[in-house]
């Protein structure tokens, strides 16, 4: 969103010039939002409760339906104040902490897809060995340093910003970190689905080419569209984009992407929708069927 500095805080001018826009844009992201709560909610309470999903797997994926809930719930709600308040305001404090916590998120969650496409890799191309190498002590260390990694790299322009000293070269620091923060991740995952990608083509049966497909197939969904998103919102030269389409770029970021992930891995994946019917049985008592 577009902002202007006040004495207090910020105003935001967001989609001001577009009053009836707004409206509709409050509806709509509320229905998501409420929609991206109930998802990764679900996705949170079957992996806990559905024994058959106590698998690396589907920790991981918890994990990343958490870190969904939270980025949408860090940006979402002061979205809709925005859009409903005339005045669109926001304390320097409040606009901080948005800050922060939504580039921890960010982070964490490059990592944790990493960490996704290495059990993919370990699934595929290691699957004799999956209980051993995914062992719960090596998936509980690999989830708490994406997590640390993530506010590791908020905390580091914070520590900037209080040094006494000139800080180019500290800045200049923080740069290659941040590459190396969102390059690192994505090249394990690139070569994750290389070696994949071999492991498949070896497959000689049809059959056993589609069930490696399917244990693969909706995170590389996730992943295709959490990196283009961020790839056009940051990488793409700011004079080729108008003003209004990074908007609702980063309106789909925000908001439609940690909506879309819950339903990526439910609707493509015959375990999980088992598994809510299950639990939505036992805590409903009455049959889905």
């Amino acid at each position: 969103m577009e902002e202007t500095s006040g004495p207090a805080g910020f105003v935001l001018v967001g989609f001001s010039d577009h009053p009836r826009l707004q409206r509709v844009l409050f509806v709509t992201i509320l229905a998501l939002y409420l929609l991206t709560t109930l998802g990764n909610s679900a996705i949170i309470l079957v992996s806990r409760l559905e024994p058959r999903l106590h698998t690396p797997m589907y920790f991981f994926l918890s994990h990343l339906s958490l870190l969904d809930l939270s980025f949408s719930s860090s940006v979402v709600p002061q979205l809709l104040v925005n859009l409903w308040d005339p005045f669109k305001t926001i304390s320097y404090g409040g606009c901080m902490a948005q800050l922060c916590v939504s580039l921890e998120l960010g982070s964490t969650e490059c990592v944790l897809l990493a960490v996704m496409s290495y059990d993919c890799y370990v699934a595929v191309c290691r699957p004799l060995h999956y209980t051993v190498l995914m062992h719960p002590r090596l998936c509980h260390s690999l989830a708490a340093a994406a997590w640390l990694r993530g506010l590791a790299t908020t905390l580091v322009p914070v520590l900037i910003k209080l040094a006494c000293v000139g800080t180019t070269f500290n800045e200049a620091e923080l740069f290659v970190a941040s590459v190396l923060f969102l390059v690192l991740p994505l090249s394990l995952i690139l070569v994750s689905y290389s070696h994949i990608a071999q492991a498949v083509l070896r497959i000689r049966s049809a059959a056993g080419r589609r069930k490696a497909f399917r244990t693969c197939s909706s995170h590389l969904l996730v992943v295709t569209i959490f990196y283009e998103t961020i790839i056009f919102m940051y990488l793409q030269p700011a004079q080729s984009r108008s003003k209004d389409q990074g908007k609702f770029v980063s309106l789909f970021y925000t908001v439609v992407t940690p909506m879309l992930n819950p339903l990526i891995y439910t609707l493509r994946n015959e375990e999980v929708k088992g598994a809510l019917k299950r639990v939505l049985e036992k805590v409903l008592g009455v049959s889905c069927t």
